[in-house]
């Protein structure tokens, strides 16, 4: 079930996350559209009255781990809710790579924040609408050129075709989502995930 963002006065609570379900190619059906499979940690910012908050995908509050993206978060908004993964500006690889924790501890100005959702928006829950509406929402909000902040970009067409140009950049993988699908928390088969292996990759 989708969840609307909870407010505890003014303050926006932590909304659990839509999580992919794996699979061993991603969807070659219309209606889906594919990001990079980021190798972060999946992170969600809250923005209203009390400040800028994160949290890990948990609903732990990890704000003072993350304290240089949220004295950089500064959106031409009053309240907001984004989804999205902590990364390492310009380190490709596994999650279990030690950069990131690396990062956390030691480098923290290295931390940046790469924005795929958006569930709240100034008073609108927008958990219900078509994840593309969605999208375009978030895309306007995070501007291009922030240095902290940035929107992950989506691919529209052959999944075949982008899976493979994706592994070429070096990450390890894609996530598809419904174009038209909802934000609902947990598990979820309207958000695919699909790894690269030494397999082949079948038309079929």
């Amino acid at each position: 079930m989708g969840k609307r963002a909870k407010v505890d006065g003014d303050r926006l609570e932590f909304i659990p996350p839509q999580m992919p379900t794996l699979v061993e190619q991603p969807p070659q059906n219309e209606g889906w559209v594919h990001e990079a499979k980021l190798d972060g940690y999946r992170t969600q910012i809250i923005i209203g009255k009390g400040g800028v908050r994160l949290y890990n995908k948990n609903g732990r509050d990890w704000t003072t781990k993350y304290w240089p993206i949220a004295l950089a978060t500064d959106l031409p908004c009053q309240a907001a809710i984004l989804d999205g993964e902590v990364i390492v500006s310009g380190v490709r690889g596994t999650r279990d790579s030690p950069e990131l924790e690396a990062a956390i501890w030691n480098e923290p100005s290295r931390l940046m924040f790469v924005a795929f959702d958006i569930l709240h928006l100034d008073g609108r829950n927008l958990a219900p609408l078509p994840l593309l509406q969605r999208k375009q929402a978030l895309r306007q909000l995070v501007e291009p050129g922030l240095d902290k902040i940035q929107y992950s970009e989506h691919f529209e067409g052959d999944a075949l075709a982008i899976f493979r140009a994706i592994e070429k950049t070096g990450l390890n993988g894609v996530i598809s989502k419904r174009a038209d699908s909802r934000y609902r928390s947990g598990p979820s088969k309207t958000w695919l995930k699909a790894r690269y292996s030494s397999k082949p990759i079948s038309n079929c």
